[in-house]
């Protein structure tokens, strides 16, 4: 009875291992564990053209900015305009109190005229001397004295007014004008303050903004890429090459007009490992004020490449990897190398995937290298899409 009994539990285990094993060679892995082939959706790549935006944080500048500063001491007695105004070149912005700088101005215009009664009185006394030395009456020596007396005078009338010239532009100091047409800054001193040309702060400004400048870096790798991918003999002709660029606001809206790239340091800075590039933007209705931040975006056009849903994708120590339909629709990974720009829900392949190539693109956690699948071919939407066009704002 034993033996009977050993025999039959033995026939139940040998009927299970068989069982085991028909459902492994059915199953084929995580994705045929019912015993059948799943489908998946899957996409074929195929070359595109699109174009990428890069941005880089700006810092706007005036096309001019004067610092105002008083070159006499004195009294500011007027200020003539406000702060954030427009001005004229030309425009009075301060008087100072010219009092002393006035009774300097006739000092010296009398100074001038004494010097002047003075070469009367040395030419009179030449005339008297010549013919007196012609009858040897007194000798040559009184000649020539008085001929320099006279040059000592003619040189002291010159110092004069040498001295009254520099009194009356003095004088025309007191009274400062704007050097350029633009907006004021802020007016760190008030009427009644003693001002100079020794003063810490400036008493105003004054920016022309009709051009702004917009100041960014890029590393030294990107420069790189972008000048190479440019034509012209030298860096300024590259430079011209340049399609326009724009600027993104504080507010996250895109300025109106166009800039375009002017230059670029000659110098690479060792700490940052950076280059400092400089594009213009017209200001014709005075919007941009200097101190302004932004982003100066970039384009950059891209004609024949790979564009492939982000989602497909999953990473894996750093690198970016797709599921791609193989031999018996087996799948594997495939490492990628991706652009991550700013199209909309999108990668650039810059390698790892040739045209044609099919890949799954739902369904990806379930997957693993060598499952077998049954692709179902569907058409990729608008991949080149990117989030520039419908909203500047964001990257």
């Amino acid at each position: 009875m034993k033996t009977i009994m050993q025999l039959r539990n033995l026939s139940i285990i040998m009927t299970l291992f068989v069982a085991f094993s028909c459902s492994n060679k059915q199953g084929g892995g995580p994705a045929g564990m019912t015993g059948q082939v799943r489908e998946y959706q899957v996409i074929a790549v195929k070359p595109q053209s699109t174009t990428l935006y890069k941005d880089y944080p700006t810092n706007l500048q005036g096309q001019q900015t004067v610092e105002i500063r008083p070159k006499v001491a004195g009294y500011i007695e007027d200020i003539l305009v406000d702060e954030g105004a427009f001005v004229k070149k030309g425009q009075v912005l301060f008087r100072l109190n010219a009092n002393d700088i006035q009774a300097s101005v006739r000092s010296a215009e009398a100074q001038v005229k004494v010097a002047e009664a003075q070469i009367v009185e040395a030419k009179i006394n030449l005339e008297k001397t010549k013919p007196l030395v012609q009858k040897d009456i007194i000798s040559k020596f009184d000649l020539e004295s008085s001929e320099s007396s006279l040059k000592a005078k003619e040189a002291q009338l010159a110092q004069a007014k040498a001295n009254l010239e520099n009194t009356k532009a003095n004088l025309q100091y007191t009274v400062i004008t704007s050097p350029t047409d633009g907006y004021i800054g802020n007016f760190p001193y008030r009427v009644g303050s003693l001002v100079s040309s020794a003063i810490a702060q400036p008493l105003t400004t004054v920016s022309n903004t009709s051009n702004m400048y917009a100041y960014f870096s890029m590393n030294e790798k990107e420069f790189l890429t972008l000048a190479k991918s440019l034509d012209g003999k030298n860096m300024q002709e590259k430079l011209a090459q340049m399609p326009p660029v724009s600027l993104v606001l504080a507010d996250n809206t895109t300025y109106q007009s166009a800039g375009t790239i002017q230059t670029a340091s000659g110098l690479v800075d060792p700490q940052t490992g950076a280059v400092n590039v400089r594009a213009i933007f017209p200001n014709t209705d005075g919007m941009l004020r200097s101190g302004s931040s932004g982003l100066v975006r970039i384009p950059q056009h891209m004609d024949n490449v790979l564009i492939i849903p982000q989602k497909v994708t999953f990473e894996l120590q750093g690198k970016h990897f797709v599921y791609v339909v193989g031999e018996e629709n087996k799948v594997r990974s495939t490492p990628i190398d991706v652009i991550v720009g700013n199209l909309k829900d999108s990668f650039v392949v810059t390698s790892g995937l040739t045209s044609g190539d099919q890949i799954v693109i739902e369904g990806i956690a379930s997957l693993r290298n060598d499952t077998p699948i049954k692709p179902k071919l569907t058409e990729a939407q608008n991949l080149a899409e990117n989030m520039a066009a419908a909203n500047p704002a964001k990257n």
